[in-house]
């Protein structure tokens, strides 16, 4: 039991770390006592924010530089939030999914 444990431990922290990095990657401020659901869940939601840039025509590549603040998106909604010092994951998240909200009602008016 105890060793079955010790490796689920070390698998989530893999995990956490793998998820951790895709996200520092995206520019998104990890700071590293998130817990693996969390970090899930904050991929998931930048995923998504993601995936509605794209099918409003956004291009990751030119309107998410790879330095947060080190260039200018296409079109400001399109760039990916900042997650702010202090800012709880689900403070993020709601963030996100205010951003995505935003997007499709302006795309709903036109």
């Amino acid at each position: 039991m105890k060793g079955d444990d010790l490796e689920r431990r070390r698998e989530s922290k893999r995990v956490a770390l793998e998820v951790g990095g895709r996200l520092a990657a995206r520019g998104i401020r990890v700071v590293g006592n998130e817990s693996s659901d969390e970090l899930t869940t904050l991929e998931e939601a930048v995923e998504r924010f993601e995936e509605v840039v794209e099918s409003h025509g956004g291009d990751l590549m030119v309107d998410e530089p790879p330095i947060p603040g080190s260039g200018r998106p296409d079109d400001p909604r399109f760039l990916l939030p900042t997650r702010t010092p202090g800012m709880s994951v689900a403070q993020y998240v709601e963030l996100l999914a205010a951003a995505v909200d935003n997007m499709r009602a302006r795309r709903h008016k036109r």
